[in-house]
C-alpha cells in the first residue's frame, strides 16, 4: 500500500479495506510507518515508534488493523517508556497496561509509537525540553496545541488516521482546533483512568482521540467506553453505539452562542468571523441560535484560584511521587519552570483551601447544568486566536508562580476548562478556516451531562453539510497538498 493511497482512508475507511481482503495489516503498518517518517522531521510530534506486537484479525473490529499512536501521558504499555515529556521521567518504562491500553488491544488497534507532550501535560504548546516542540503542520512556525500537541500534529499530518489524546483542561479540544481536526472530550466517567488512577485532577481529566473524521472518533469511543473495577465515577451507557448516532439526523437544536469567554478575553477578529460563518451554517440547517451569557456559579477569579489549587496540588504530588520513586532531585535540573512553580504553589495548598476548590467545582458543575435545562447545546470558539507562534506562551516564564500559569492557560484558553470542571462533554469540530492564512479555526460545542450523542448527530450533520477532510496541511504524509 502506497501512502498516497494509505492518507486517502480514515481509520473506519482502512478497517474496511482490511476486512474485504483488499489489502494486508501489514501492509497499513508499512504505509503509516512510512508516513511517519515522511512528516516526523518537519513537526517532531512523534517521539517514539516500535515493533507492533499485536496482530489482530482483520474484521474483528470497526478500527482492527489500524496504526495507532498513544500520548506519551495518561496510559501505560507495558514494556514501553512512558515519559510524561519530562526530563525527570526520562528513561521510565511502564511494567503493566492501563486499563485503556488493555482495550485498545481489544480494539484491534496497532500501536506503533507514542506522541509528544508537554512536561506532565501541564501546558497547552507542545514544548518540552526533553524532545523540543513539536510544530503544527499547518504552520511550522506555529505551535500545535497542548498538551495532547503530538497526537493533533500528527493526526494532521497524515501519520495516522486517529491517535490517543487526553484532556484535563482543554488538552484534546485544543490541538484538534490548531491542527484541523476533530476532537471530542468524553463525560467524566465515561473511560477509565485506571488501575493507577481513580480520577485525573479530581475529575477533570479524560481520556479519548482526535481524528479526521468524526466516525473515527465515534468508533473509537465506542471501543473504550464503560467503566472497570473501583471505578469512582459511573456515566450512563448509551442506548445506541457512537458510530451510529454520526448518520441520525440531530432535528433542530436550540443552541446558544457565547462570543466572548468568561473572564472577559476578547475574540480576535478572525475567530470571530469563523463563529458568524458557523452560526449562520446551522441556521441554514434548521437549528435555533441566540447569543447568551452563561453562569458559572463563581466569580472569575474564583474558578481560576480554585483551579490553580487543584491542579497545581496534584502536580506537587505527582512530582514528589516521582522523584521518590527513581531518585532524582527536584530543581532546575528535572523539571522546567512552569513545572517548578506549580510543585511549589501546590505544596503550599493546605488543606481547606483543597476543598474549597472541590466545593468551586461543585458550583460549576450545577451553573452549567442550569444552562443545559433550557438548551441543547452551546457554541463557543475552542480558542480565542489562531495558533501562536512557537515560544510565545513561554516568555517570561521565569517571572510566573503557579498561579500565573494558570491565569496564562486560561487567557490562552478561556472557553475550554469549565466542562472539565463541569465533567460535561465538549468537541471541537473544524468547521471553518481562517480567510486571510488558510489555518483551521476550531468551534467548541458542549452537551450536558452524558450527551455524546447529540454532539455526534451535529457533528455528523456539519461534516456533511461542510466537509472538511479533503484539507490538508502543507506538511502532509502524502506530498505537497
Amino acid at each position: 500500500m502506497r501512502v498516497s493511497e494509505y492518507v486517502c482512508h480514515d481509520a473506519v475507511g482502512l478497517a474496511e479495506l482490511m476486512a474485504r481482503g483488499e489489502v494486508s495489516p501489514a501492509e497499513v503498518e508499512a504505509a503509516a510507518r512510512e508516513a511517519v517518517q515522511a512528516v516526523n522531521p518537519a513537526i517532531d510530534a512523534v517521539v517514539e515508534t516500535w515493533p507492533a506486537d499485536d496482530r489482530p484479525a482483520p474484521g474483528s473490529t470497526p478500527l482492527a488493523g489500524v496504526p495507532f499512536l498513544i500520548k506519551d501521558f495518561g496510559i501505560s504499555m507495558a514494556g514501553r517508556r512512558t515519559e510524561m515529556g519530562s526530563r525527570l521521567t526520562a528513561g521510565h518504562v511502564a511494567r503493566s497496561d492501563s486499563f485503556l491500553m488493555r482495550r485498545l488491544r481489544r480494539a484491534g488497534l496497532v500501536t506503533v509509537g507514542r506522541t509528544a507532550t508537554p512536561e506532565l501535560a501541564y501546558s497547552i504548546t507542545t514544548e518540552p525540553v526533553l524532545y523540543g516542540p513539536t510544530r503544527n503542520p499547518w504552520d511550522p512556525e506555529r505551535g500545535a496545541g497542548g498538551s495532547s500537541g503530538g497526537a493533533g500534529a500528527a493526526v494532521a499530518a497524515g501519520a495516522v488516521p486517529v491517535a490517543h489524546a487526553t484532556d484535563a483542561a482543554g488538552s484534546l479540544r485544543i490541538p484538534a482546533a490548531y491542527n484541523g481536526l476533530f476532537g471530542l472530550k468524553p463525560t467524566r466517567g465515561r473511560v477509565s483512568l485506571g488501575p493507577a488512577l481513580d480520577e485525573g485532577f479530581n475529575g477533570l481529566a479524560v481520556q479519548g482521540g482526535v481524528s479526521r473524521t468524526v466516525r473515527d472518533s465515534a468508533a473509537l469511543l465506542d471501543l473504550i467506553r464503560g467503566p472497570e473495577p473501583g471505578d469512582p465515577y459511573f456515566a450512563e451507557q448509551p442506548s445506541r453505539p457512537y458510530a451510529q448516532e454520526v448518520t441520525r439526523p440531530p432535528g433542530p437544536l436550540r443552541i446558544g452562542v457565547l462570543p466572548q469567554a468568561w473572564g472577559g478575553r476578547r475574540t480576535a477578529a478572525p475567530v470571530a468571523g469563523a463563529l458568524d460563518r458557523t452560526v449562520r451554517l446551522l441556521e441554514s440547517l434548521g437549528h435555533r441560535t441566540e447569543e447568551v451569557t452563561v453562569a458559572l456559579g463563581v466569580g472569575w477569579e474564583e474558578f481560576v484560584l480554585a483551579n490553580t489549587r487543584l491542579s497545581t496540588a496534584n502536580v506537587a504530588a505527582s512530582v514528589d511521587s516521582l522523584a521518590a520513586a527513581l531518585g532524582r532531585p527536584v530543581d532546575s535540573s528535572t523539571l522546567e519552570p512552569s513545572t517548578l512553580a506549580a510543585h511549589r504553589y501546590g505544596q503550599g495548598v493546605s488543606g481547606p483551601e483543597f476543598v474549597a476548590a472541590l466545593t468551586v467545582r461543585n458550583r460549576v458543575a450545577r451553573g452549567l447544568a442550569r444552562y443545559f435545562e433550557t438548551h441543547d447545546l452551546l457554541l463557543t470558539p475552542t480558542l480565542p486566536e489562531l495558533p501562536p507562534l512557537l515560544g510565545a506562551y513561554g516568555e517570561g516564564a521565569e517571572a510566573l508562580d503557579g498561579l500565573g500559569w494558570i491565569e496564562r492557560l486560561n487567557d490562552h484558553s478561556p472557553f475550554t476548562m469549565a466542562f472539565n470542571v463541569a465533567g460535561t462533554p465538549a468537541m471541537s469540530v473544524p468547521v471553518t478556516s481562517d480567510t486571510g492564512t488558510g489555518l483551521p479555526i476550531g468551534m467548541q460545542f458542549a452537551a450536558g451531562y452524558g450527551r455524546e450523542d447529540l454532539l455526534f448527530r451535529l457533528a455528523g450533520q456539519l461534516e456533511r453539510a461542510q466537509p472538511w477532510s479533503g484539507r490538508t496541511p502543507g506538511v502532509w504524509a502524502g506530498g505537497r497538498s
